[in-house]
């Protein structure tokens, strides 16, 4: 199959499981690759967690991950440190190689089912395939609740070119940054390294958690994120690469500043 070829043959498969819904079934498929692509990663985002076929598997993994060739893959290997063992890189997390990309994730820890949200979380998900959202269903039935904010998990990242994914619950803000808000948000940075380091794991790369979807401005969120990255290599001595990801220009300079040679961290 080529890539148009897979593409309706996975929408068709995806359309075929919605038997509750007889008119989605028997929906047309677009003829445009625009349309196309955007109605696949809908019935993607809207998929429940469940097995799929080895067929359906094969079929989606070689279509995301031509999809990602596509895009472009970057190395961390082909990046350069602003400081040792730490990383500025503008562009789409999910197209980096690394040991682990960060999830911006909410607290059912099963992604986004809003159809072609532009969330972290529904790319994410949307590019690993289906398996993610059906492990991370697996991981919340043992647990039994809600994933706690500024705690973290650990799953495989399927057909992303990096080798896990780290989900984090940040803290949502509703009008004003609390104490509160800003310790949750440290938390969720401390998790993700301890939880890398636990698995063995040499890089990470960290998307712009809480910010966007969940209301943490921007500079703030950035300096903690700063923070609470130096402070862990600092207290644990860590030789983690790190690498914030920012897909704004605005992050990107706000980061910029932070990173800079001299530039001292807030409340030290």
């Amino acid at each position: 199959m080529d890539q148009q070829q897979r593409r309706r043959w996975l929408i068709g498969a995806l359309l075929q499981e919605r038997t509750e819904q007889p008119r989605l079934q028997a929906m047309p498929i677009p003829e445009g690759e625009a349309e196309q692509k955007q109605l696949l990663r809908a019935l993607f985002n809207i998929r429940p967690p469940m097995p799929a076929s080895q067929e359906f598997l094969a079929v989606q993994n070689a279509y995301l991950q031509q999809e990602t060739r596509r895009k472009g893959v970057t190395d961390l290997s082909d990046l350069a440190p602003v400081q040792p063992g730490l990383y500025l890189w503008q562009g789409d997390i999910t197209t980096l190689r690394c040991d682990a990309i960060v999830n911006a994730a909410n607290s059912r820890m099963l992604g986004c089912f809003c159809p072609n949200h532009g969330c972290i979380d529904n790319a994410i998900h949307t590019f690993a395939g289906v398996q993610l959202r059906l492990e991370c269903a697996r991981q919340m039935e043992r647990q039994g609740h809600e994933e706690p904010t500024g705690r973290a998990k650990i799953t495989p990242a399927y057909n992303l070119p990096c080798r896990y994914v780290l989900h984090t619950v940040g803290p949502v803000v509703h009008g004003r940054v609390t104490p509160t808000d800003e310790r949750l948000l440290a938390c969720c940075y401390r998790s993700c390294l301890e939880l890398a380091e636990a698995n063995g794991l040499h890089s990470v790369a960290f998307c712009c958690i809480s910010t966007g979807e969940f209301h943490f401005p921007g500079r703030r969120a950035a300096q903690i994120a700063v923070d609470a990255v130096r402070q862990y290599r600092r207290r644990t001595q860590s030789s983690m690469e790190v690498v914030f990801n920012v897909f704004k220009d605005t992050d990107r300079e706000l980061y910029q500043a932070l990173l800079q040679p001299g530039a001292a961290a807030a409340g030290h």
